[in-house]
């Protein structure tokens, strides 16, 4: 994170991809911890303006916390917000947050 909040990108997800393969390792490929770490790599990334890379890593993330966390667990919530917020930067995703927010008020 101080890499990264250094703005020495490079550095910081050569770091970040350390951690997560250490945890793979030794806590396994979807343990909780594993995938805070696969996070903080998307937001780097995302920061560092690799932005593909980082919706793609996010979206894994997600479907691994849905699966393992379940869909009400905050950090899938969260995850599951980031990667709407995030696609909606694209130009392909423009108008999914707004859709998305207008989903939500439609439940509320």
């Amino acid at each position: 994170m101080v890499f990264r909040d250094q703005g020495r990108w490079k550095e910081g997800v050569e770091l970040q991809v350390q951690v997560i393969e250490a945890r793979k390792a030794k806590l396994g490929e979807d343990h909780p911890d594993t995938l805070i770490s696969m996070a903080n790599l998307a937001h780097i990334l995302k920061s560092s303006g690799r932005d593909a890379e980082a919706i793609d890593l996010i979206q894994n993330c997600f479907a691994k916390r849905k699966q393992i966390l379940g869909p009400d667990h905050p950090d899938t919530i969260s995850d599951s917000k980031i990667l709407l917020k995030w696609e909606s930067q694209t130009p392909q995703g423009k108008g999914l947050e707004q859709e998305a927010q207008s989903n939500d008020h439609i439940r509320s």
